[in-house]
């Protein structure tokens, strides 16, 4: 049985079977999540939005790569996502990792990885 993470805004470090730790922003208020990348020209590592199960582009500067977790975060999907889309929920989604285009693939996320998060 796994216990659940209680998220808080701030930051932490992402780490992946393949990467070294990656500067993390964690989103978890309402103000936060909403706010998300919206307005930025790019960013340092990954932003965590929690909870959250799809996202959008809309008025984003820069395409990025969103990856779909579940509350243990095991990666779900990973999609590249332009300027101006509109992301499909994912039903068993409990966060959205977003960073720069290009970024998931370097770091071997992918469906089936397990994440870890230092906050």
């Amino acid at each position: 049985m796994t216990t659940r993470q209680k998220w808080r805004n701030g930051t932490g470090t992402l780490t992946t079977p393949q990467t070294p730790k990656v500067p993390l922003e964690i989103a978890a208020s309402y103000a936060k999540r909403a706010r998300g990348l919206l307005g930025r020209d790019g960013v340092k590592g990954a932003l965590l939005i929690t909870p959250c199960a799809s996202v959008h582009t809309f008025r984003m500067r820069f395409t990025i790569d969103v990856a779909y977790v579940d509350r243990d975060l095991n990666v779900l999907a990973v999609r590249t996502m332009k300027p101006g889309r509109l992301g499909l929920p994912r039903l068993r989604a409990r966060s959205v990792l977003e960073a720069e285009a290009g970024a998931m693939e370097r770091w071997g996320v992918r469906p089936g990885v397990r994440l870890s998060v230092d906050s």
